[in-house]
């Protein structure tokens, strides 16, 4: 069973879909939907078997295209995946899903009515990196999670339309849902903006703080102006605490046998911090590009009717982080339940 695939949007982020959408077996791209002509002719030119259009309705009236991938800005996510569901087409939209909850609570029940497949291109959560450490949590060999620190920054792309939040953030949090088995409670959220370029002044700094289950907190910085590019994130355990830095070439994910343990002193009131120090494991990592994992994933999912591993709803509790992080930043950091 072969599954015609319409890709819409062919800038940043669309060549590397439709790229990802010919070389898996089962796909076939037959249309690409772009309003730039010049991007339009690139795409066309790049595979013959797609059909170019400028406007995306002419392309959910394509008959043999039963699949979409939406890779346009978010403004345009909810208008073009709410169409596609009604056209009959199984999606797959950008992150973040859509620009508010109602948008993404309309497209998962859409979604759901229609029998449709909806997934969320959280990238990162078919990387072997992460499907590592999520073998790690899942098995308890890092024991009780304590919390999830994590660093993601870089010198732009600055967006006009959205802060940093909502452009860099849903990778970790995406990470963070996917990895810790509790719900978020709450948001605290502080940014600052150094680069105006609307009458809006949008972030382009922030530190992002969640409440979890009393004693765990995940705490996320993203930035758009900074002098180096960092991707690390921090996740502490009971047992063992875990690194992971996207940017390393072989070195991803890397486990440490340390922490601290409680011990009982000479006297009943007295309490000992004994610090432990162990090895440090390195675990091979598949390197399959997560692009091409989530391609057969998602025509898996479309075959045989299964939940996809970045679903409507976890697209869903992003945005419903989101948009908590967002009542935060105008009320100066003060935490918003979710």
């Amino acid at each position: 069973m072969t599954i015609g695939v319409g890709v819409i949007g062919y800038g940043y982020w669309g060549p590397n879909m439709l790229r990802n959408v010919a070389s898996t077996d089962g796909l076939v791209p037959l249309a690409v939907s772009e309003i730039k002509e010049e991007r339009l002719g690139l795409a066309t030119r790049a595979y013959p078997s797609a059909v170019g259009v400028r406007s995306y309705e002419d392309l959910l009236q394509h008959p043999q295209v039963e699949a979409v991938i939406i890779a346009t800005p978010l403004a345009n996510h909810f208008e073009i995946a709410r169409a596609a569901l009604l056209a009959g087409k199984h999606v797959l939209v950008g992150k973040p899903m859509a620009s508010s909850v109602e948008e993404c609570e309309e497209l998962c029940s859409l979604a759901e009515r229609c029998g449709l497949v909806l997934m969320v291109d959280h990238t990162f959560l078919y990387a072997g990196a992460v499907q590592k450490i999520k073998e790690f949590v899942t098995s308890g060999i890092v024991g009780e999670l304590l919390y999830f620190d994590s660093v993601r920054v870089n010198l732009g792309l600055v967006r006009s339309r959205h802060n940093v939040l909502w452009d860099l953030a849903p990778h970790d949090l995406s990470i963070l849902l996917y990895l810790l088995p509790e719900r978020p409670v709450a948001v605290s959220a502080i940014g600052a903006c150094h680069v105006q370029q609307t009458d809006k002044a949008l972030a382009t700094m922030a530190y992002l703080t969640i409440k979890m289950r009393p004693g765990v907190l995940a705490h996320i910085h993203v930035n758009w102006l900074s002098p180096v590019k960092v991707r690390r994130t921090l996740i502490a355990g009971t047992k063992r605490m875990i690194v992971y830095d996207d940017l390393e070439p072989d070195e991803k994910v890397k486990v440490y046998d340390k922490g601290v343990e409680l011990t009982a002193g000479e006297t009943a009131y007295d309490v000992l911090v004994q610090y432990r120090t162990g090895d440090v494991h390195i675990p091979k990592i598949a390197s399959e590009e997560p692009l091409r994992v989530e391609m057969v994933h998602f025509r898996d999912c479309i075959r045989g009717g299964g939940k996809p591993r970045t679903a409507a709803e976890q697209g869903l509790e992003v945005v419903r982080i989101l948009s908590a992080a967002d009542a935060s930043l105008a009320k100066e950091g003060e935490f918003v339940k979710i």
